[in-house]
Order: C-alpha cells, then structure tokens, then sequence
C-alpha cells in the first residue's frame, strides 16, 4: 500500500513539473512570436513566466530530494571508510532536514504576510498564490531528508549488530 502511494505521488509530481516546465515552453514561444510578428504579446506572461521558473525550481528540487540527488561537497565522505561515509551521510541529511524546515516555516510566515497584504501578482491571482510552493517544497524537502538521515542512521545500528 506504501508502495503504491509512493509511486503515485512520483508519477504526480514528474506530471506537475513536466507541465509546468512545458507550460513555461509554450509560453515563451508565444511571447517571442507575439513580440516579433505582431509587436504585442500577453500582458502577463512574462510575470507567469517569472513564477513558473520559480515553480519548475521548487518542484525540481522536490524530485531531486527523493533519494538526496542535491548538490552536495563530500569533500570528507570521499576519504572516509564506509561506515563512516554513512554516519557523514545521517548528519548531512539530518542538517539538510533542519535547514529546510526552517525556510518551510519561515516561508510559511512569508504566505501568511503575504495573504494579509492582499497584492496582487498578475491577472488578479493574489502574490501569496504564486509563492505557495515556497513551504510546500521546503517541507517535503524537509521530510525526504529525514528519512533519508533515518534511513542512514538505520543503516549504520544494524551494520553494528551483524557479526
């Protein structure tokens, strides 16, 4: 059953950041043959095409943390033995788990400003609409990691255990 849910949520966001990344194509196009043919274009599109860079980065890093593809510098996992590259790998998820849930609490408070303020980004959707990808990423984010540290610390204790 976890299994299935898992795999649906994948199948989800891979449709939501395949669309919205070829929404952001379509898009572009449009504006340049607007521009260049008929010297108009979409009044709001380029500030669509704004938030959508910043949707396709957020959910991209949505899918990059499923199994911790982030960038990362092992500068010291590199020269470590195995079961210590492990422990590196619990304390660096772990630290990425904490630094995420803080920017997902701070975005949140974000969203929250913003909602009260009331401004409008573009053709009448609120700024707050446009920005709630901001804690949504970084709590799934925040989440991914800390399995994975989970999943590392796990590791190591029952490596500890085998004779």
């Amino acid at each position: 059953m976890i299994r299935r849910i898992t795999t649906w949520l994948r199948v989800l966001e891979d449709g939501i950041l395949v669309s919205l990344l070829m929404t952001m194509l379509l898009l572009a196009v449009v504006q340049i043959g607007l521009r260049n043919l008929l010297d108009s274009g979409i009044i709001w599109g380029d500030a669509l095409l704004r938030v959508l860079v910043l949707w396709v980065g957020l959910v991209g890093a949505m899918v990059a943390s499923r199994r911790g593809d982030h960038i990362n510098i092992d500068l010291f996992s590199r020269f470590a033995g195995a079961s210590l590259q492990k422990i590196i790998a619990g304390v660096t998820s772990l630290a990425t788990a904490f630094i995420a849930c803080l920017l997902a609490y701070q975005s949140y408070r974000f969203i929250l400003m913003e909602y009260e303020d009331g401004l409008i980004a573009f053709a009448g959707i609120p700024n707050w609409v446009c920005e709630i990808i901001l804690p949504i990423a970084f709590a799934v984010i925040a989440l991914r990691y800390l399995m994975l540290s989970l999943l590392a610390f796990s590791n190591r204790l029952s490596e500890d255990r085998t004779p």
